[in-house]
């Protein structure tokens, strides 16, 4: 099992959102390293949530139902989508200034690349958020 973190802006598609949705199509990825991160996620895979722009907050847990398939929102290019679960909220948002802070987490996408949408979470990096998170 592989685990990602996944971006919104949730004045688009928040949190709150997908979890009264449940499911949802994660479409409109137009970036190619994010599409590449898509396509090598397996059903099972972990996901955690990521208000983008606002909250600038890891806020929830998500699971990959279906693997990649064709985006349908693209009218060109070879892009791809996944559709994914809503599985609950963390006990406490963990905020990017955090994340930032964290001596294990300097590596970690969101602070090195941070405008990537879909990117890997190590373990090591996985832990240190679950534990900021009171997981």
């Amino acid at each position: 099992m592989n685990r990602w973190l996944i971006k919104s802006d949730p004045e688009e598609y928040g949190w709150e959102l997908m979890q009264k949705d449940k499911t949802t199509l994660w479409t409109g990825v137009r970036n190619y390293q994010a599409r590449n991160n898509l396509r090598l996620m397996k059903k099972g895979d972990e996901l955690l949530f990521y208000h983008s722009n606002i909250d600038m907050a890891i806020v929830g847990l998500c699971k990959l139902n279906k693997k990649a398939q064709p985006d349908p929102t693209a009218t060109e290019g070879d892009w791809s989508c996944v559709e994914i679960k809503a599985i609950r909220s963390l006990a406490k948002p963990v905020t990017l200034s955090q994340i930032k802070a964290h001596e294990d987490l300097q590596q970690f996408g969101l602070v090195r690349n941070a405008r990537l949408s879909v990117m890997p979470v190590s373990e090591k990096e996985w832990q240190a958020i679950s534990d900021m998170a009171g997981e």
